[in-house]
């Protein structure tokens, strides 16, 4: 039978529904669900298009599976099988049901705001003047101009969110483009992901963001590092670069590191830039890469003080085992180096006499 919405109901069978690419990853607590569809029977029937995709009742639908029933009735929506119609009624499905994580939100966005541009752009170009100067073409639609990028980024945020604001989604997609991201390096694209995964879980989206910048031009930092055709002073200030932002990677406030971390891979592009001119060599395998004296003093200019500036009684038991055998070897390393360089500078001081 039909009704004023546009939907007949029909029985279905269950394995029958398409689910398809849906941007609820979870669904949730589908036992109690389950346990009342028992009880009290199926109060809302799931919606499907005309061919059986659903369109709205994915927690519905999985708890109807999990009890083990075979057919359902349905409601056949007539007019919402284009891509648009199926993706805001998911969305008025998860509004009414369990909310999508920030994750989900991010996702749901994003295809919204690309198939609304989309539709803007087709009804537009429906629209225009045929080539005999008719009427418009027309697709039953209203003939708009398309938004502009704000535009559709407000559309969509309220699809998703109620409210206009975009900022947070666009940065939490900024994240997902980094994880799938196959120029980034591996440990950029598990960070970015470790990222979501605390986003979902209550986390500051800002912060995120802003660590992710930091851990991007960090990694840039450490190609300039690797790479032996640079010259050497580039790849030293570099290799400052990198030492200064690690130190503070743990404790500085993210939008500190973030400045600290694009202000380092400016200089040392700047760097880099001026250097360009001049002919580039590569040392042989086998002979160590030494750096400079100058590269010398900026480390040790960076870590003056900096027994001050941690808690023995924190680092001690907060550290791995690995870390703190790399730990007492860095030390003793930098005994052994420390009375080689004095030997040295009082042989020099002997000689100058």
């Amino acid at each position: 039978m039909g009704n004023s919405s546009g939907s007949i109901g029909l029985e279905r069978a269950t394995d029958s529904i398409i689910v398809g690419n849906r941007h609820r990853v979870d669904l949730g607590d589908i036992d109690a669900l389950a346990t009342s569809i028992k009880r009290e029977g199926l109060l809302q029937p799931v919606t499907v298009t005309p061919n059986g995709v659903l369109v709205c009742g994915a927690r519905r639908l999985a708890a109807l599976r999990k009890l083990g029933i075979k057919k359902v009735n349905v409601w056949v929506r007539n007019g919402i099988s284009d891509r648009l119609g199926e993706l805001m009624a998911e969305q008025d499905d998860n509004v009414l049901h369990k909310p999508l994580s920030q994750t989900e939100a991010a996702a749901l966005y994003r295809e919204l705001k690309e198939v609304i541009a989309e539709d803007a752009a087709s009804r537009q170009q429906a629209s225009r003047f045929s080539s005999d100067q008719q009427k418009p073409r027309s697709d039953g639609a209203a003939t708009v101009a398309a938004p502009s990028a704000g535009d559709t980024r407000q559309q969509a945020a309220r699809m998703v969110s109620g409210r206009n604001s975009y900022t947070s989604l666009e940065r939490i997609n900024e994240l997902q483009q980094m994880v799938d991201d196959p120029t980034q390096t591996d440990a950029v694209r598990e960070q970015a992901q470790a990222a979501l995964d605390t986003i979902d879980e209550g986390g500051s989206i800002t912060a995120a963001q802003q660590r992710m910048h930091a851990a991007v031009s960090l990694a840039e930092l450490e190609a300039f590092v690797a790479d032996a055709t640079l010259p050497r002073s580039v790849r030293d200030a570099a290799e400052v670069a990198v030492a200064r932002v690690r130190s503070i990677e743990a404790t500085a406030r993210a939008d500190d590191l973030e400045r600290v971390a694009t202000e380092a891979l400016i200089r040392v592009k700047s760097g880099a830039k001026r250097k360009s001119s001049q002919p580039r060599t590569q040392l042989p395998d086998d002979q160590p890469a030494l750096h400079t004296l100058r590269s010398f003093v900026l480390i040790w200019d960076d870590l003056d003080g900096w027994p001050g500036r941690y808690d023995p009684a924190v680092i001690g038991p907060g550290l791995t085992d690995e870390k703190w055998e790399q730990f007492l070897a860095t030390v003793a390393a930098t005994n052994d180096f420390a009375e080689a360089a004095g030997a040295a500078r009082s042989g020099a001081a002997r000689t100058a006499d």
